[in-house]
């Protein structure tokens, strides 16, 4: 890329950057210029471009700590260079140079399973998403079902599938390119951005969940076009406001590792996303619980106190109460765990990060089986759609067979014809 095609921002950070290794280079060559204190053969020291490495007596290596500006490298970890027996450093015949080792650098066994996890990840989104489409699709196909409580169920599962699928792109396009994190791209930063709104989004649409059945229940003549309403923006607006708070103070007030590497790394700016999603959560508890002393009370004075549908709307309440008291804790399962996270090198580290993988990835397929796939709904609707059209498979047999009948009793009497009778 010449520098003409680079933002302002990325010419300034690749300057910060050459600015530290000159630093470096100059530091290494004002401590090589000292008399060296070896007497027979030895590899001179040398700045290789990232290390500075010391004179080194022949037939031995030098160590050096990793450069922890190199992203992927474990600075605790040590990197190597070899003194040749002829008082010549390593020539790696394959790159046709001086050769420092550099892949000591790396846990691979923690590199392996970072990418184990990463594959758990991309493997529930996948699924969540599929689920999700296809929930889509049954809800719309459908026109009996829409109705203002589906439509919140509709807008959920739209911000899990955006969602799903935006973690697709993160986990294929940027987690997988240590070159673009180190090059700090804006569209990288942007879609950062767009991927925590629509996480946000699907905390929002849980608590319009929730907020929908207590306000139904609660306030029975309430408009639910005007609550719709109300639901639509709160759903997206309440996110919306939080990004537009997030982004610009990150970008701003962050320092170097907040602003760096596609915003990967966790900040003290997190906060702005974490509190609107605990908020969501324990008011959706509240709710609930709200939800649960009313309909109690409403069972207690039995079905003569109400209307005629009152059972019907009470099963239907009963049904998505309990869809959404299942969702509730997992969708904050991850917050929940938070406290608990085990230190580094715990024995239960490895297997907090798999709990918390598969609880994250497949949040859209529980979203789909608890409020589509299990929906009572939804399943008499489908079973409805298969009996008529079992029963017009079965009508149009029997007009076939009934036609073919006729024209056989037709031809009797006439040559070749049958006189059997029907």
């Amino acid at each position: 890329m010449y520098a003409s095609e680079m933002t302002d921002e990325e010419v300034s950070e690749t300057s910060e950057l050459a600015t530290v290794l000159v630093e470096k280079e100059n530091e290494c060559n004002f401590t090589l210029n000292a008399t060296s204190e070896f007497q027979g053969l030895y590899c001179p020291g040398v700045f290789d471009g990232w290390v500075c490495w010391p004179d080194t007596e022949a037939g031995r290596s030098a160590s050096h700590r990793c450069p922890g500006f190199i992203v992927g490298f474990d600075p605790e970890r040590y990197a190597y260079r070899k003194c040749e027996e002829n008082g010549e450093w390593f020539f790696h015949t394959v790159y046709n140079k001086t050769w420092s080792n550099y892949t000591t650098c790396v846990n691979l066994e923690e590199l392996s399973f970072r990418q184990t996890i990463i594959t758990v990840h991309l493997v529930g989104y996948s699924i969540s998403l599929v689920a999700l489409i296809v929930s889509l699709g049954i809800l719309t196909y459908f026109k009996s079902l829409r109705c203002a409580r589906i439509t919140v169920h509709m807008n959920l599962f739209a911000s899990f599938a955006a969602n799903n699928l935006l973690w697709l792109l993160w986990y294929n396009l940027v987690v997988g390119d240590p070159d673009l994190v180190s090059a700090n791209k804006i569209w990288c930063r942007v879609l950062h951005v767009v991927l925590y709104y629509f996480l946000l989004s699907n905390y929002s649409w849980m608590l319009c969940e929730g907020l929908y059945l207590h306000t139904v229940l609660v306030s029975a003549f309430i408009s639910e076009v005007r609550l719709l309403r109300c639901m639509l923006l709160l759903g997206w607006g309440i996110p919306a406001l939080t990004i537009t708070l997030y982004a610009p103070i990150r970008h701003l007030s962050g320092d170097a590792v907040e602003t760096s590497a596609c915003w990967m790394n966790e900040g003290r700016y997190n906060i702005i996303l974490q509190i609107p999603v605990c908020a969501t959560v324990f008011l959706n508890v509240i709710f609930l619980f709200n939800i649960l002393r009313v309909l109690l009370i409403k069972l207690r004075r039995g079905p003569h106190m109400h209307g005629a549908g009152s059972s019907g709307t009470s099963r239907t309440s009963l049904q998505a109460l309990r869809a959404t008291l299942l969702l509730v804790p997992l969708l904050g399962l991850n917050f929940l765990l938070t406290p608990f996270r085990p230190e580094e090198n715990h024995p239960w580290e490895r297997a907090y990060e798999v709990v918390s993988a598969v609880t994250a990835s497949l949040q859209g397929l529980c979203v789909a089986i608890l409020f589509c796939f299990c929906n009572g709904e939804v399943l008499a609707q489908m079973r409805r759609k298969w009996q008529i059209a079992t029963f017009r498979t079965r009508a149009n047999s029997c007009t076939v067979t009934t036609v073919s009948v006729r024209k056989f009793v037709r031809t009797s009497g006439y040559p070749g014809g049958t006189e059997e009778k029907v």
